[in-house]
């Protein structure tokens, strides 16, 4: 199998059966559609990227909006009322930046509710939860190997029951794309690439360019939401081809089979991800151990760290100036984005607004200058919640 390493070292570390997809979000996909019947209902949180929020609606699902915890952003379960759980067919954790959704608890009243609960672990492939790694509680899960490993390709969707790994392997080989030999040699290209762009100071130049070719696919933190579309589209789904241009933002070869280049370079960088959780562990330690991260409980090797700044602009304009790019963002939250017309909207938006609003994800693997950065500047905590 060309996909065997990379599984069984997934395999190895989840002790799930692990199927290797092109893109987190093909693999999200293929989860959706075979755990929740067309027009059924999936409670997921608003602070999320938007491409999820467009994965779910091509799945032909109705997403629906879940209260959250305002200091982390993970989904208060016990918040969500009675009769919305009672019409739902799926649970979708984010665990944003890192920070485990209470995985525990959601998973005793999926099974009491017998609803699947899927586990989005794209930025929480070192983190645990009750002594378990994140992504081993639901009925499927999806992790991304763009994230930790930088390997800007790649990932697995892991299942609790192995007997259904050839069916979804089937989903997963009739969505895919023959791979392209263009692709691979940008691929193979794109590391020296930066790294010559970066040791040339020449970053903003080259976002400059991008935008004048009209390649920078997203102008504000959101992507165009484009209605008219996107409600064309929905009277489409399920189906990934009428939501493809907002699913593949960021990511055009989010369906592209792999070629040998692609995947030889994950497979090296999926074998130093002891070393690299080792970093963002104590990257993350750093920056909790500060005024602006209300966050509690054992520190996980974060993707991101959500430091709580009053003013979130003005810090992201600060640390930019040290060459220091900030993404990750999610403001604003989904049901302000997208509407009542495309989800229905969180019984409390509140906790998840306030924390759009101040959130700063930053990356551990920085955490030296952009606390340097921070301090310089004056950034002040943001003010407590609900003030």
């Amino acid at each position: 199998m060309v996909y065997a390493a990379l599984e069984r070292s997934m395999r190895a570390r989840l002790g799930r059966e692990c199927l290797y997809v092109p893109s987190c979000r093909l693999g999200l996909y293929v989860a959706l559609r075979h755990f929740c019947p067309p027009g059924g209902r999936v409670l997921m949180s608003p602070v999320n990227d938007d491409v999820i929020f467009f994965v779910v609606l091509a799945a032909g699902l109705r997403p629906v909006q879940a209260p959250l915890r305002p200091h982390d952003a993970t989904i208060d379960a016990a918040a969500v009322p009675e009769d919305v759980w009672r019409g739902l067919s799926a649970v979708l954790t984010t665990n944003l930046y890192g920070n485990p959704d209470p995985a525990p608890q959601l998973a005793a009243r999926c099974a009491e509710s017998g609803i699947a609960l899927l586990e989005d672990a794209a930025h929480a492939i070192g983190s645990e939860i009750g002594g378990r790694p994140v992504g081993t509680y639901g009925d499927a899960s999806v992790f991304s190997l763009s994230k930790h490993t930088g390997a800007k390709a790649g990932g697995f969707l892991a299942v609790r029951d192995p007997a259904l790994r050839a069916g979804l392997e089937r989903a997963r080989d009739a969505l895919l794309r023959p791979a392209r030999a263009g692709a691979e040699l940008a691929y193979a290209l794109r590391p020296s690439a930066e790294a010559a762009v970066r040791g040339l100071r020449l970053a903003g130049a080259a976002r400059a360019a991008m935008r004048l070719l009209g390649a920078v696919e997203r102008q504000e933190i959101r992507m165009p939401l484009r209605p008219g579309g996107l409600k064309a589209a929905t009277a489409r789904a399920p189906a990934l081809g009428p939501f493809h241009p907002w699913v593949r933002v960021d990511m055009h070869d989010y369906r592209l089979t792999p070629g040998r280049v692609r995947l030889r370079r994950t497979e090296r960088l999926l074998g130093r991800l002891g070393t690299t959780l080792a970093a963002h562990r104590a990257g993350t330690e750093k920056l909790l151990a500060t005024p602006w991260a209300l966050a509690t409980g054992p520190v996980q090797p974060l993707f991101r760290v959500p430091l709580l700044v009053a003013d979130r602009d003005a810090a992201i304009a600060a640390l930019a100036r040290a060459r220091v790019t900030t993404g990750y963002l999610y403001d604003p939250p989904l049901d302000d984005y997208a509407g009542a017309p495309f989800t229905d909207v969180s019984p409390a938006p509140e906790a998840a607004r306030w924390f759009a609003r101040h959130a700063l994800p930053a990356d551990p693997l920085r955490a030296d200058v952009t606390l340097g950065v921070l301090r310089a500047s004056g950034a002040r905590p943001a003010p407590p919640y609900g003030d």
